[in-house]
């Protein structure tokens, strides 16, 4: 007795990455517009918008920041707040174990 598959596997095809495109067209807008505001001065002429993430939360943070210095003249979400999200981390995360 002979067993014949009932679908025939079609050639394997590799997943399309779309999301990576369109994170990378969204990474393209995005820079393009800080660079934009940038150019307007809207802060000042000495100021300059910096969007970065933060090391230790990988929460995104924007600075506004003095060119000549390199100062940061105000972050948001500030500091502190940041500080107090990656404390909270650990302990949301062994709550969550324990459900």
């Amino acid at each position: 007795m002979e067993f014949t598959p009932v679908n025939k596997p079609g050639p394997v095809m590799a997943p399309v990455q779309t999301a990576d495109v369109e994170r990378a067209a969204e990474n393209r807008a995005l820079i393009q517009a800080v660079k934009a505001v940038n150019g307007a001065e809207l802060f000042g002429s000495n100021s300059e918008l910096r969007f970065v993430v933060d090391r230790e939360t990988q929460r995104p943070v924007i600075r506004l920041v003095d060119r000549e210095t390199r100062d940061v003249i105000r972050q948001i979400p500030p500091e502190y707040v940041l500080r107090l999200a990656e404390d909270l981390a650990p302990k949301q995360s062994r709550n969550e174990g324990s459900l």
